[in-house]
């Protein structure tokens, strides 16, 4: 089919032309001397994104779950008992995967549209009399829903409990597009993958790790190997790494690191609140539900459209990939065929957007799902002209 690959689902995202660019090289020698400084580049500008000045970054070649299995097995030890909610597909999974690796798992069941409730964090914590959670995991964007969590709120239950568990978070969905403080927020680890806000391709798990959390990492005896980031915070801060960096990719991450700085992250946050409020106006205007049940857990993100009783959303995903060439997120888990996911992340703008929501208002009525044609585009040109866009410089 002619015409650009709308890839609307919340992540992978599209890739800018200036970062394929930037890739597009002759590999370089993983240990010849232009890797220092590329890696300083890397690390400093990482270290802004996550608005840290205590935590120290660890890339490995992976994705967010490689990310997940590095958090766990560096700073907690088999049989520790951990806290985590599920509010999600991905927060189960990181719930899962910490048992697999041997940790004692309390998973919280949560009505899936709402996010962490930082009340009931304090009622866990603090009725931990023996201090026995060794770490709280939290989604900061569960991706499967479109539900962003109050992570400031959870750390200041953690400390109202007085409580010393260590608090690792999944910003998969969140970083570079939606605002998150690591120091502020004192969280001890935090992960991501290059595949969404950073504008990269899939290919690399980037972990920022707090001071408590390399303390942790000396004492704890669960197995580990090429997860163990002690031996790639010593080699990264040589500029190399102990392993085969992915380094086409890192020349990538500089230049999606440019592009945040050129742009300010305060803009990026507002763009991306901007584009996902005219999604949110186009799905009211459609008269259909937003899985997400309070508006102040809306993520900037993905949101998770619910069909109507005896639609089926995986139809309108099919339609739209086969008639549009428009790419939307699937229901994952229970939300198999009740919701599809449109993405709006990463290297996006206000055209794209209209663009996306004209496209599925036109698969929603190819899969039989009624609603008034054209509605949705109107919204949302409307909340767009209101916003006064910012003008091209």
């Amino acid at each position: 089919m002619p015409g650009r690959h709308f890839l609307q689902i919340p992540g992978p995202t599209n890739v800018p032309e200036r970062i394929l660019r930037a890739m597009d090289r002759p590999v370089p020698d993983h240990r010849g001397p232009e890797l220092p400084g590329l890696v300083a580049d890397v690390t400093a500008g990482l270290k802004q994104i996550f608005q840290t000045a205590s935590g120290e970054i660890a890339l490995f070649p992976g994705s967010g779950t490689g990310g997940w299995e590095a958090a766990i097995v560096n700073t907690l030890n088999p049989d520790d008992r951990v806290l985590a909610f599920n509010i999600g597909q991905f927060g189960h999974q990181f719930a899962e995967c910490a048992q697999r690796l041997g940790m004692r798992v309390d998973e919280v069941d949560l009505p899936w549209g709402t996010g962490v409730p930082a009340a009931l964090v304090y009622e866990r914590l603090h009725a931990d009399r023996e201090r026995s959670y060794a770490a709280v995991l939290v989604e900061h964007n569960e991706t499967s829903t479109g539900v962003t969590s109050n992570v400031r709120a959870v750390r200041e239950a953690m400390d109202a409990a007085g409580h010393p568990a260590l608090l690792l978070v999944d910003a998969v969905s969140s970083l570079a597009s939606i605002d998150f403080r690591f120091d502020e927020w004192k969280v001890d680890v935090a992960l991501a993958g290059t595949q969404k806000g950073l504008m990269l391709p899939p290919g690399m798990a980037v972990v920022c790790v707090g001071p408590r959390a390399r303390a942790r990492s000396e004492d704890v005896r669960s197995r580990r190997y090429f997860f163990d980031w002690r031996p790639v915070l010593v080699e990264m801060r040589q500029g190399y790494f102990p392993y085969t960096p992915a380094t086409l990719m890192l020349y990538g991450l500089r230049e999606a690191i440019r592009m945040l700085a050129e742009e300010g992250l305060p803009r990026v946050f507002a763009r991306h609140g901007r584009l996902a409020d005219g999604v949110r106006r186009a799905i009211h205007a459609w008269g259909l539900q937003i899985l997400c049940r309070d508006p102040p857990e809306y993520s900037n993100t993905v949101t998770a459209v619910v069909v109507p009783d005896g639609a089926d959303a995986d139809a309108v995903r099919r339609a739209a990939v086969q008639h549009l060439n428009l790419s939307l997120g699937a229901g994952l888990g229970r939300l198999k065929g009740r919701v599809f996911r449109i993405g709006h992340l990463g290297a996006l703008n206000e055209l794209e957007v209209l663009a996306t929501v004209a496209g599925v208002e036109m698969a929603l009525t190819m899969a039989g799902v009624r609603i008034p044609l054209g509605a949705g585009v109107t919204a949302c040109e409307k909340f767009f002209l209101e916003e006064q866009l910012v003008p091209v410089s």
